[in-house]
């Protein structure tokens, strides 16, 4: 990454793609970091640049590329390897941590026995602008995405159809709503709905109280 490739991407601010951090503050929440651009379509975090596109750069190098390491070695399962490369900016240095988009979907977060986290906050994604915890939905969709996935086998009968019928009315459905549409479970709900995800039927969004699906066709 030149200086000019760094100038641009300033420009262009915090994204789905690009986080900026002014300091490699623990290997946890850079594993976080990476863990959601890796489960969705990859990114770019920029260390040294404070929320404002000012260029602070990183007080020591070695320290901030060891916790990247830790962060993706240790830190998260399956392991992951940026790639990190170090750019000189006006007497400063600027730390680029390069994520790919993740072919052994879901990567989650390793954390010790004593912390107290939810599991079901251990899977990270992408959502606009913030790296946010993944639903078990989204997990599943993550998991299906793997090259050795089961294929897909999808049929559309009266409950899909009272499905599609609400969706036009109402343009958004929760598990909650369609469980209760249908008068099924709601893991069952759930697990029709991640089927017609699959099968590129509908789409799932990632809400910060809850997720919600729309068809993904007019």
């Amino acid at each position: 990454m030149t200086q000019k490739d760094l100038e641009l991407l300033l420009e262009e601010g915090e994204g789905f793609q690009l986080e900026f951090k002014r300091k490699v503050s623990s290997a946890e929440k850079i594993a976080r970091a990476m863990i959601g651009f890796a489960n969705t379509r990859g990114g770019t975090i920029l260390f040294g640049i404070d929320d404002d596109k000012r260029v602070v750069g990183v007080e020591s190098e070695k320290s901030e590329l060891e916790l990247i390491t830790v962060a993706g070695t240790y830190h998260i399962e399956p392991p992951i390897e940026p790639f990190v490369e170090i750019i000189p900016y006006k007497g400063k240095d600027v730390i680029a941590v390069t994520i790919e988009e993740s072919k052994d979907k879901p990567h989650s977060l390793i954390v010790d026995e004593e912390d107290h986290y939810d599991s079901s906050s251990r899977v990270f994604i992408r959502v606009h602008d913030k790296t946010m915890a993944a639903s078990r939905e989204v997990e599943k969709i993550l998991r299906s995405e793997q090259p050795d996935a089961p294929p897909l086998r999808i049929e559309i009968g009266a409950e899909e159809r009272r499905l599609f019928d609400y969706l036009e009315q109402n343009e958004r459905v929760t598990v909650k709503e369609f469980a209760k549409l249908v008068n099924v479970s709601q893991r069952r709900a759930s697990r029709m709905l991640i089927k017609l995800v699959r099968a590129g039927v509908l789409r799932i969004h990632t809400h910060d109280k809850e997720d919600y699906f729309t068809v993904t066709f007019e």
